[in-house]
Order: C-alpha cells, then sequence, then structure tokens
C-alpha cells in the first residue's frame, strides 16, 4: 500500500546539513507534513482500486468466468516483485526517495491512461491487461519500497506500529468504498472514464511531492572503479546476506511464503467464488470485498489504538491465529451460508493489520535506514516466491475442485504457523537487535556489522 511519512519544509531540505539518519523524535513536529502526503496518497489509492475493480469485472466478463484467466492476471501482477523487487530495492538505495515516488506514481498513471484509451477505441484484448498490470506492478515495485524504506526516516520509532495500523485502516476504508462505487461505475460507464479517474487521483497523489521533501539516509560509498552492474550485484547480495543471517526473520520469510502461496489465489479467484459457488453477482462481489475492508478498518483501528502487545511478534501470532480460523470458514461454508463467509472474510481482513502492522514496524525499527529499501524488496521477493507457483495451479485446480480448497488450506496453514513459530526461540527474539543495529548504522555496509542471533 501506499503510505507516507514526515516530510520537511523544501526551504529548510535546501540549508546545507548532515544527512539525517535516524527517525525523528517525538518533540519534532512530523503530523502535519505526514499528512499533506498521505492525503495525496489516500486520493490515489481510491483511483487505483476503483480502477482494479473494473478491470477484475471486465476480465471475469470478458473471459466467460475463467478462474485460469483471473489466476493469470493475478500471477503476471506479482511478477515484477518477485523477479525485480531487489534490483529496485538496491536502486531505491541510491536515488532520491521522494524522485522515486515521483517517477512511479507518474508511470503507473502513464500505463493507466494507456489502458483506457485502449477500452476507449474498444481495441481492449486480455492480453493487453496483461501487460499493462505487469507494468503497474513493476512502478509500484519502486513505490512501495521508497515508502517503506522512508517511514523509519519519517515517524517516531514508538509511533511505527501505530502508523501502520492507520494505513491498513485506510486500505480498509478504500475496501469499503471502492467496491460500490466501482459496481456504480461499472453500471454507469465504461472502462475508459474510470482508467481517467485513476489518472486523476494518481497526479492529486503527485502534486504534493513537487513542495515537500522526503529525508534520505547517508548512503554507503560506491568502491571506486566498481561498474554499475558490479555495485548493484553487490547491493542486492548484501540484502540477501543480511536477512540470511537474521535467522528468526529468515524462518518467518519461508511460512509467510507457503501462506501466501494458498491465499493469494484464493482472493484473486473470489469473483469465481461468488458466481459460481454462490450464484452472486458483482453486488455480492462488491459485499464480499466490503466486508474485508471493514475488517480491515476495524483491525487497523484496534492496532492504532492499542499498538500490540509490546514484543510485537505476539501480537503478529495472534493475527495468524484469528486469520487461519476466519479462513477455514470461508473454505468450508455450504453455497447457502452467503453470510457466513462474509462474516469470515470480515474476520480475516481484521486480522491482517493484526498480522503485518507489527511485522514491518519490526523491520523498520531494527534494519538500519540506509539499507532498508534492499532489505524490504527482498523480503518482498522471498515472501512472493510462492505466489507464482500458486497461481499457476490455482486456475486449472480452482476449476476442477473449487475455489473453497485454497480458503481452507489457507487455515490450515495460518493455525500451524500461529502455533508452531511459538515454540522457535529465533522468531520469539525477532526484535531483539534494536540496540544492535542502532549502533552500527552508521557503518555501512550494514550487513557486515548484523550480529547473528
Amino acid at each position: 500500500m501506499k503510505q507516507a511519512g514526515e516530510v520537511v519544509d523544501r526551504k529548510e531540505a535546501e540549508a546545507p546539513k548532515a544527512p539525517q539518519n535516524g527517525p525523528p523524535s517525538e518533540a519534532q513536529s512530523w503530523k502535519a507534513p505526514f499528512f499533506t502526503i498521505w492525503t495525496g496518497q489516500a486520493l490515489s489509492l481510491l483511483g487505483s482500486q476503483m480502477g482494479g475493480f473494473a478491470l477484475v469485472w471486465w476480465l471475469t466478463l470478458a473471459s466467460g468466468g475463467s478462474a485460469t484467466v483471473l489466476a493469470t492476471s493475478s500471477l503476471v501482477a506479482t511478477l515484477p516483485q518477485v523477479l525485480l523487487g531487489p534490483i529496485a530495492g538496491a536502486l531505491v538505495d541510491r536515488w532520491s526517495r521522494r524522485s522515486v515516488l515521483v517517477i512511479a506514481d507518474g508511470l503507473v498513471a502513464l500505463f493507466s491512461a494507456v489502458l483506457g484509451a485502449l477500452a476507449w477505441m474498444e481495441a481492449l484484448q486480455i492480453w493487453h491487461i496483461y501487460a499493462i498490470v505487469f507494468a503497474r506492478a513493476l512502478g509500484g515495485t519502486f513505490h512501495w519500497a521508497a515508502m517503506q524504506a522512508s517511514t523509519s526516516l519519517m515517524v517516531p520509532k514508538a509511533q511505527l506500529s501505530r502508523v501502520a495500523g492507520m494505513n491498513q485502516t485506510l486500505q480498509g476504508a478504500m475496501s469499503v468504498i471502492t467496491p460500490p462505487l466501482g459496481a456504480l461505475a461499472m453500471s454507469l460507464m465504461s472502462l475508459a472514464p474510470i482508467m481517467a479517474i485513476d489518472v486523476g487521483t494518481a497526479i492529486l497523489a503527485i502534486v504534493p511531492l513537487f513542495f515537500v521533501a522526503i529525508p534520505d539516509p547517508a548512503r554507503a560509498p560506491v568502491p571506486e572503479g566498481a561498474g554499475l552492474t558490479v555495485s548493484l550485484a553487490r547491493d542486492v547480495r548484501e540484502g540477501f546476506a543480511y536477512l540470511w543471517r537474521w535467522t528468526g526473520m529468515f524462518i518467518v520469510l519461508v511460512v509467510a511464503a507457503l501462506l501466501n502461496g494458498v491465499i493469494n489465489p484464493a482472493f484473486a479467484l473470489m469473483p469465481i467464488l461468488v458466481t459460481e459457488h454462490f450464484g452472486g453477482e458483482v453486488l455480492h462481489l462488491g459485499w464480499m470485498q466490503s466486508a474485508w475492508g471493514i475488517g480491515l478498518i476495524l483491525g487497523g483501528l484496534t492496532l492504532s489504538i492499542w499498538g500490540g502487545f509490546k514484543r510485537r511478534i505476539l501480537t503478529s501470532m495472534v493475527g495468524l491465529l484469528g486469520a487461519g480460523v476466519a479462513f477455514a470458514i470461508v473454505g468450508l461454508v455450504p453455497s447457502t451460508a452467503f453470510g457466513l463467509a462474509l462474516g469470515g472474510i470480515l474476520l480475516s481482513g481484521f486480522m491482517n493489520p493484526i498480522i503485518n502492522g507489527p511485522f514491518f514496524a519490526i523491520v523498520q525499527d531494527v534494519v538500519a535506514p540506509e539499507i532498508q529499501g534492499r532489505v524490504f524488496t527482498v523480503i518482498g521477493s522471498l515472501v512472493g516466491l510462492a505466489s507464482p507457483l500458486g497461481m499457476a495451479i490455482a486456475g486449472p485446480v480452482a476449476d476442477a475442485f473449487g475455489v473453497q480448497l485454497w480458503f481452507l488450506l489457507g487455515g490450515v496453514v495460518s493455525l500451524g504457523m500461529g502455533i508452531g513459530l511459538r515454540a522457535v526461540p529465533a522468531v520469539m527474539r525477532l526484535e531483539d537487535h534494536g540496540q544492535a543495529q542502532e549502533a552500527s548504522s552508521s557503518s555501512p555496509p550494514a550487513v557486515e556489522t548484523f550480529v547473528q542471533q
């Protein structure tokens, strides 16, 4: 999701000063500039999710309800992060993060405009959507890495979990608002004007970035004589090595990849669950997505107010247990119990911020800012590795056995993770490196000074 953080006045940014290497203190005024960026990103998210809803329904109708087509679209959307994420992260750690955000948002808007033009000319084909979804996802990979890596320099450490909860609340609110808006828009206009709305809201996100500055961390110097390819390869290798040496995190990433491999296909095929299992229409799909969004809002608000347990990983494990129950409900309900399935989707949405918010707060707190771009994108790549395999087999399997199988598998995996990881000491000590990382953050490359568990 698009996140936002503290920014500094342009005039102050232009004054000579030492690079900012740490997060702001609670006493520093970060909230006003934070919401300047955050509001623009929220408007962009509104347009993106409306456009995404319209595209999913267009594909559902154009393909005659093919689970394979929907799974392929979701697969294409995951490939940039899985295959190119570490390179994007290495570049984000080198470049101005504000510039990355402006360019990434601009390219995504451009691709949306191309898609809208094809729809307006009535020349849009399914393969066009595959290509543009890939391009949009590539821009989103750079955007996500830049925002995640910048948050630790924008927000006081004590507020990281609450900010994560607030962003999850925003996602939930958009999930509630955009399905009915998307369904209404599809009934009143063609796909082209909907994509134009997406372009317009992306511009609203870009404009504030020209008037405020996002802080960048101190960067490790590039070795003299090293070419771009060699130095990028070194940076990517450092990101992987960092996580390989962080035993607890690596274990979490492996099991999270397994969970994504079964859950991502399930949600990608939700239109088929609605039409084939429950015999529903676009309105029922909107209810499903709104239920997910309501859950995200409630879970995000809960995390924002509560902040989670002192040991953040415990909060994530509670979320996994709740999500396991929710997925199992959806995977087992009969076709006559659509309301119960809505309840399961709502509960899974509630647990999503409880799982993810503390996890990202741990990474933002522990990992040195100058390497966070690489670490976050490597995390995205490792966690996403199982998704392409899951997507590749999800369509044919769902066509043969139904979409519910994937929700049931997701419930089993979530419950197993929530119970089993509690017994792994390296996982339970996941965030015990904070002080060590603060001491070593000014001595790049950070991977060289990382202390193993």
